[in-house]
């Protein structure tokens, strides 16, 4: 089999090596690749590894720590096996790790033939470059070359389109010189595009006022300009970097829906409105932007309040209304605004009973009762109310057993459980309850034991593991078992050991190391 046709037939169109403490770096480089197209006057030219695909693909990244793993996980090698090409981010805290070394000599093993990329981000190469991509196939050292990210060298773009030429084999001047091209045409275009919406939008608006037998037909049209602006058109403007002009049509769209008269629209036309703001409230939320994000999700919660006034029973309408309270509900609580939440989450929580009333088979019912008991016993720890947020919390985790019930083989869902547990045994903690406590807490701590036994790789579980471990010991010591409290902490302390050993560059890991040989010298210390 030929470069070209390997290449071709891999299910991604790279696997991203990187250290953890790399991980925001590799999590940028990957949305790049994936959202990256390659001009269309390349795509299907002959290249060094076949055809000029439109895009990269399915870019592959392990979202899961290695830190805890003794090796690579089955999930890992597979996915090295079904790359076209490996980029390995490469930094000091890259160049010393084990599991990136072992990644680029398991890819070369495996595909001798295909492409391995190195996107220096920090440091210099020869501290920054991990051995194995500095040896060449016979041994010899070198210093390949790399898309330079550092800043005053490559800079993003450049070295994006130097990774993109190396992984489907095109000369880079070829690339830059129709990239560049492409995207001016590109900007120019989707800038163009908004600025028509934006006016069209509002001519249709006057026109609907001023005619008003054509007044429907109008509004119509206008709507879907919005969501248009909304959907579709915010992905381009994201892609071609014009936040500016995406602004614009938030702005644009938020005064466009505070204007109208919700009292006169059918309920379809409501729900569109109600679905676009949230939308908008997401990617605020996403942004930080507190300030645009709640008047976003006000916005919306008017408007499925009146739209819920109108159809109190229908599902969907009844989900939409939950969603904007949780969501207002949610900015509130990050706020430290206690008193404000409560009202808000106890919305979200009447409307989630509510669609188990109206659909008990629809999963979202079940999941929307148990996040909203999850909320609820959450804020009530907060307000230091530990008895009333018992109750809450165990029909959060009531919920959520029953749902891993119905899903046992679904490792999330376990997760999802083991997590209501430590909820539920932090209330009667809190309460006073420490025998009620302690049983909850070794229960979790059996749950996340068979979650680990399942899959030793997963650094994911072992680390819920250690953290379970650590607070079962503290309610143990404060219960009088010195030696069963030593014991877990012992045995927690060993796994976070490990981790830290593997993963050096990791603070927090640290930090959480160092507390708990503190805590341990103090159990240790009673129990003699």
């Amino acid at each position: 089999m030929t470069t070209a046709e390997t290449g071709a037939s891999a299910r991604y169109g790279a696997f991203i090596s990187y250290n953890h403490a790399d991980r925001a770096r590799a999590r940028w480089l990957h949305r790049a690749l994936e959202r990256y197209r390659i001009p269309a006057k390349l795509v299907g030219r002959e290249a060094a590894f076949g055809p000029v695909p439109r895009r990269l693909g399915r870019i592959f990244r392990d979202l899961d720590e290695l830190s805890a793993a003794s090796d690579l996980s089955a999930e890992v090698r597979a996915a090295l096996a079904e790359s076209a090409c490996l980029i390995v981010i490469c930094t000091p805290a890259g160049a010393a790790s084990q599991w990136v070394a072992r990644e680029i000599a398991l890819f070369r093993e495996l595909h001798p033939d295909r492409p391995v990329l190195a996107a220096l981000f920090d440091g210099e190469p020869a501290e920054a470059l991990p051995l194995p991509l500095r040896r060449t196939a016979d041994g010899a050292e070198t210093e390949p070359l790399a898309a330079d990210f550092r800043e005053g060298k490559d800079g993003k773009r450049l070295a994006l389109l130097k990774l993109v030429a190396g992984a489907v084999g095109v000369p880079l001047d070829a690339l830059v010189q129709r990239d560049a091209q492409a995207r001016v045409r590109r900007v120019t275009a989707v800038t163009a595009l908004a600025i028509l919406l934006l006016l069209a939008m509002v001519g249709l608006a006057i026109l609907a006022v001023r005619a008003r037998g054509e007044a429907e037909a109008r509004r119509a049209q206008a709507e879907g300009l919005v969501e248009f602006m909304l959907t579709d058109l915010r992905g381009r403007l994201k892609e071609v970097g014009r936040l500016d002009v995406l602004r614009e049509v938030n702005a644009r769209a938020l005064r466009y829906y505070g204007e109208q008269d919700l009292a006169t629209l059918p309920p379809d036309v409501l729900a569109r409105r109600a679905r676009a703001i949230m939308t908008m409230g997401e990617d605020a939320m996403e942004a930080k932007e507190t300030a645009r994000a709640r008047a976003a999700f006000l916005q919306a919660n008017r408007i499925t309040h009146a739209l819920i006034d109108r159809e109190p029973n229908q599902y969907d309408i009844v989900f939409a209304h939950a969603q904007s309270e949780f969501y207002l509900g949610l900015l509130h609580f990050k706020a430290g605004e206690l008193s404000a939440t409560e009202p808000h989450f106890e919305a979200y929580a009447a409307l989630a009973h509510r669609l188990i009333a109206l659909d008990s088979a629809d999963p979202r019912s079940a999941e929307e009762v148990s996040y909203a008991a999850g909320n609820l016993c959450a804020l009530r720890l907060e307000q230091q109310k530990a008895r009333a947020a018992i109750p809450l919390c165990l029909e959060a985790l009531s919920v959520a057993e029953t749902m891993s019930q119905r899903e046992p083989r679904s490792e999330a869902r376990w997760r999802e459980v083991a997590n209501r547990q430590g909820w539920l045994a932090d209330a009667h903690f809190e309460a006073g309850n420490l025998d009620a406590a302690l049983e909850i807490r070794r229960k979790q701590v059996a749950l996340i034991e068979r979650l680990v036994a399942r899959d030793s790789q997963n650094a994911r579980n072992r680390r819920i593991l250690i953290w379970a471990e650590r607070a079962l010991a503290k309610m143990e010591s404060r219960h009088g078992d010195w030696e069963m409290a030593a014991r877990h902490m012992r045995a927690a302390i060993a796994d976070l050991r490990t981790m830290t050993e593997l993963d050096t560059e990791n603070k927090e890991l640290a930090i959480r190391l160092a507390e708990m040989e503190a805590e341990i010298s103090l159990i240790e210390g009673k129990h003699k």
